[in-house]
């Protein structure tokens, strides 16, 4: 469900991530903050309440985890289940340079039928699994992880998704949902603080992940020390407030501070995020490069033309059908 968060102003910390690392728990983590990038995400399409909530979540998790990745990396996120709520799709572009913003899109597939609009989104999604996907450019194999649907929230498949393939202890702190300054109309909001333990084995770890019954747990990830490190850093991580999440009056410097001043709080150079959509004709052109020339003509319309829509930003293309396909007769400057 949304909630709806009253705030007085807006800061210079919208839509970044943050790292940070806590030394004396040998703790990492981000805080995020997303929110002109949740809306123009949000409103390339109209989505019932209950999955734009899903898709708010989703963009928050992607938004943390991907900030890891290196540049022109591609991370994607991925929960499919067999509920109304059947499909939600995250993408993550590293930046282009130092200094430059990373991109985020999302999508989502639904029942409108069977939907519940103002149920509880994750429990819509049914059985199914949670996946990541890292592409790490031209010439090198993309790796996958996957995980079943676990938990009661789109975070806590995350949290099971790093404790199961990479044997990572993970723990999120998030909240979304529709905020409204004084004077201005209600818009998206999202924050949260995402906290990992240093690695110890390879983020390749069983990366088929495992069932329902087999899930790694993060107690069995740690030795006493560890575990009593981390429990009291997730329990401080657990106080954070709603509104110290999303903003805008505790910058996310202070919120650490707040939260984790006695676990020697140490900050690294803030990631700037923008929603961005990497379709384009050229693409389009190659995902239809496969098809015949009597395919392409079942996919003509009464007009004459081929069209397609991106799921993720709505952009709409028209092409001449014999510029498409494996047997085009002409170039793709071609006119009609």
């Amino acid at each position: 469900m949304t909630k709806t968060k009253t705030t007085a102003s807006t800061i210079a910390w919208d839509d970044t991530v943050l790292p940070f690392q806590l030394d004396r728990s040998d703790i990492r983590g981000r805080v995020a903050r997303l929110d002109g990038v949740l809306d123009q995400v949000l409103s390339q399409h109209d989505y019932p309440p209950a999955v734009e909530a899903l898709v708010a979540e989703m963009a928050l998790l992607t938004a943390l985890i991907g900030q890891t990745i290196k540049l022109r990396w591609k991370l994607s996120l991925q929960v499919r289940g067999d509920g109304p709520a059947r499909l939600i799709a995250t993408d993550y572009y590293g930046p282009t340079a130092d200094g430059k913003p990373a991109s985020i899109r999302a999508y989502a597939s639904y029942d409108k039928d069977e939907i519940d609009p103002t149920g509880d989104g994750f429990s819509q999604v049914g059985k199914g699994y949670f996946a990541i996907l890292i592409d790490q450019g031209e010439g090198n194999t993309p790796y996958q992880g996957i995980t079943p649907i676990a938990g009661g929230s789109l975070a806590a498949c995350a949290e099971a998704y790093f404790a199961q393939s990479e044997q990572l202890p993970t723990a999120f702190q998030l909240t979304y949902g529709k905020a409204q300054v004084p004077g201005s109309a209600e818009s998206w909001r999202a924050g949260g603080i995402m906290m990992q333990a240093m690695p110890k084995a390879s983020p390749l770890a069983n990366p088929d992940g495992g069932t329902d019954e087999g899930l790694t747990a993060v107690e069995d990830l740690m030795n006493d020390d560890e575990g009593e490190n981390w429990n009291r850093a997730t329990t401080l991580m657990r106080t954070a407030e709603e509104l110290e999440l999303i903003g805008p009056s505790v910058q996310p410097t202070e919120l650490l501070v707040r939260l984790f001043h006695e676990e020697e709080p140490r900050v690294f150079d803030p990631q700037p995020v923008s929603f961005g959509c990497s379709c384009s004709p050229a693409k389009v052109r190659q995902s239809l490069s496969i098809y015949s020339a009597r395919d392409i003509g079942h996919m003509t319309t009464a007009e004459g033309t081929v069209t397609a829509d991106c799921q993720f930003c709505g952009a709409h293309y028209v092409f001449q059908p014999n510029t498409l396909g494996f047997e085009a007769t002409e170039g793709p400057d071609a006119k009609p």
